[in-house]
């Protein structure tokens, strides 16, 4: 196994009261390769987020409870009722076999669900929407689920994007939903780096992940720039994989979770019918 470190070195600023704080908080990178196509990688902000708090905390504490605590989520209102659990009503792509899949209750958010058109650049914030949906139903909370605005405003925060992030049309990824989720929630997750999503190592993780979490994949590529989740897995008699494939790309209101079906946008795929790119998949590690 092979592993290397590096560090880096995040200022994060804000106002609290009538004061301005900065926080220079060192992170880890850590990666660890063993065998090929897969690698645990990622900043551990946990820490990070733990001294903003306090920090918070201590001028709330001196000062009176005045502060604007930049990671508080506010209520949403939106037009319709999202859809819950998609995929419940999808028969299994075979008979026979092993399936395996999502476990607890999660929204399908997808382009414009809340009034914000982000039609062809905003699959990663819905993809990351659902899956916080799906961790806040796992956990019984009854915090709210960011906007994109939100998301940019805390990626902003970290120090991961420029101020002209905000209100753009920029594109996230995988690694950058990791950071929202530990930034809001200290919840680790694993990201693998899969140069090919068919291999068996990868399929044999993604297996195991489902048979010991039963939680939601978040997944990307390179080529592939399509972000999706994965929600289940399915292995034929004959040995034959299938993903489970919730994709947030629709536009207008579904009616019913048929609707998404039959339109393609929830679906088992066989691996091999996966374009050839280069994957990150965000493993989240929700008990």
């Amino acid at each position: 196994m092979f592993e290397f470190q590096e560090e880096k070195t995040l200022a994060f600023q804000f106002h609290c009261c009538d004061f301005t704080f900065t926080k220079q908080i060192r992170l880890r990178k850590v990666n660890k390769q063993k065998g090929t196509g897969a690698a645990g990688v990622g900043y551990q902000i946990s820490e990070f987020r733990n001294q903003i708090l306090l920090a918070m905390e201590n001028c709330v504490n001196e000062f009176g409870d005045s502060a604007s605590v930049p990671l508080k989520i506010g209520p949403k209102k939106y037009a319709y009722s999202l859809l819950e659990d998609p995929q419940s009503t999808l028969a299994t792509p075979t008979g026979g076999g092993q399936t395996l899949g999502i476990r607890g209750a999660f929204k399908y958010f997808h382009y414009g669900c809340d009034g914000h058109q982000d039609a062809g650049w905003g699959c990663g914030y819905r993809t990351l929407q659902s899956a916080i949906s799906w961790i806040l139903r796992r956990r019984n909370s009854e915090e709210h689920v960011p906007s994109i605005p939100d998301i940019q405003h805390i990626l902003v925060a970290i120090d991961d994007k420029g101020p002209d992030f905000k209100g753009s049309r920029d594109w996230i990824g995988t690694l950058e939903e990791f950071y929202v989720i530990d930034v809001l929630f200290q919840l680790p997750c694993r990201i693998l780096h899969a140069t090919e999503l068919s291999s068996p190592e990868i399929l044999g993780q993604i297996r195991k992940y489902f048979e010991e979490y039963q939680g939601f994949i978040a997944m990307g590529g390179l080529s592939d720039t399509s972000s999706k989740a994965i929600v289940g897995y399915h292995c034929s008699a004959e040995d034959h994989i299938f993903l489970l494939v919730v994709d947030p790309h629709f536009v207008g209101v579904p009616s019913t979770r048929q609707q998404l079906i039959d339109q393609g946008y929830v679906r088992w795929v066989p691996v091999d019918e996966f374009p050839a790119s280069t994957y990150n998949l965000c493993l989240i590690l929700q008990p």
